[in-house]
């Protein structure tokens, strides 16, 4: 199996993938038999770079195991992705958002569009301040450095959540998304939770009209610019903090506790939301004192019906395989998995999915 991807932000980044997805450990709870046919051809996808470690990882792992099954993931954002899945130019389209009722008709209808969940992630707000180790930060004050109205580091509403801290008297660079993004979606929807201005004057999506900052382009993109950019602060999943050594502030959750993004933190906030589906998935500003405030679900995106019934094979086998024993691969990676009823949701969904005139999955 070949597997390409778009470039990392750091080396570092993808040297720690190819490590990891090397050494993984294996399991073979939801791997096919080997009598079974899982298909074969080259699968390409493209869409959101908010998972796109994980991809790499899984993706590269399950090649050894099925050398006849090809993978070109390119990850150029939520919306992009399901822009070219609706023009029919790759095999799947991947979002941390499920497509909308108007997105799906778009696509053909509801009975040409299967979605289904396939990993948990973390959105970081990451910063770079010179002298700054420990910051701490509330969602109506990050929603405000956003708007625009709290320019600098050394903003009253800054510094009296951050008494011992010795804030600079610079601007902050605000840095955020250029192209559409479920990223994106997951922090706004998260603003527009805890600020009634964020939630009238910009409100929630993939891309919005941003009052201050900079943008970048993917995941990528935005951590690069913070890298780079003394007194910046933006936001990115969580495995870009992790890899590439970059700060995150600690945010203040629904409990009023002070929490940094983490696998646990996302698996706490999954588990306050008891009916995740493609119209009731948000888990942003979840209630419990150890939930991180802004995590969310991507989702895969595929044809309800392959005509060429090796491919067709192919896609439902290897995201089966994703959203089962794939899981573990995004440990490491700082991605938590499915919970179950969400991972029962993904199979289901799948299951749906036909190759010819038959299930693909058999």
């Amino acid at each position: 199996m070949r597997l390409n991807s778009t470039r990392w932000p750091l080396a570092m980044l993808a040297a720690a993938i190819v490590a990891a997805a090397c050494g993984g450990a294996s399991s073979t709870s939801g791997t096919p038999a080997s009598s079974v046919d899982v298909g074969s051809g080259t699968l390409t996808g493209a869409g959101a770079t908010f998972p796109e470690p994980f991809y790499t990882k899984a993706f590269y792992s399950y090649s050894q195991k099925y050398p006849n099954v090809s993978v070109n993931y390119q990850a150029v954002g939520s919306g992009a992705g399901i822009q070219q899945f609706t023009n029919g130019t790759v095999d799947f389209g991947a979002s941390d958002v499920p497509m909308t009722a108007t997105e799906i008709q778009t696509a053909g209808g509801a009975d040409k569009v299967v979605q289904a969940p396939t990993t948990l992630g973390v959105v970081a707000v990451s910063y770079n301040l010179s002298g700054v180790q420990k910051l701490q930060l509330d969602g109506p004050t990050l929603a405000n450095i956003f708007l625009g109205t709290v320019k600098r580091w050394d903003d009253p509403s800054i510094k009296a959540l951050n008494s011992s801290a010795s804030l600079p008297a610079r601007d902050i660079t605000v840095v955020h998304r250029s192209d559409g993004s479920g990223t994106s979606y997951h922090f706004t929807d998260y603003l527009s939770k805890v600020s009634d201005t964020w939630k009238t004057k910009v409100g929630v999506g993939k891309a919005v009209q941003w009052p201050a900052g900079i943008g970048g382009k993917g995941n990528e993109g935005v951590a690069t610019a913070i890298k780079q950019t003394d007194g910046a602060l933006g936001y990115v999943e969580l495995a870009y903090v992790i890899q590439t050594g970059m700060q995150q502030a600690a945010l203040k959750n629904k409990a009023g506790k002070f929490v940094q993004a983490s696998v646990a933190g996302a698996t706490a906030a999954a588990a306050e939301n008891k009916n995740v589906s493609p119209t009731n998935f948000s888990i942003t500003d979840s209630p419990g004192d150890t939930s991180y405030p802004i995590a969310g679900f991507s989702w895969v995106i595929l044809k309800k019906t392959y005509t060429d019934v090796p491919k067709g094979k192919a896609v439902a086998f290897l995201f089966k395989w994703l959203v089962t024993d794939g899981q573990q691969y995004g440990k490491d990676l700082q991605y938590a998995p499915l919970p179950k009823p969400v991972q029962d949701l993904a199979i289901t969904s799948l299951k749906t999915v036909t190759a010819g005139s038959n299930p693909a999955l058999t």
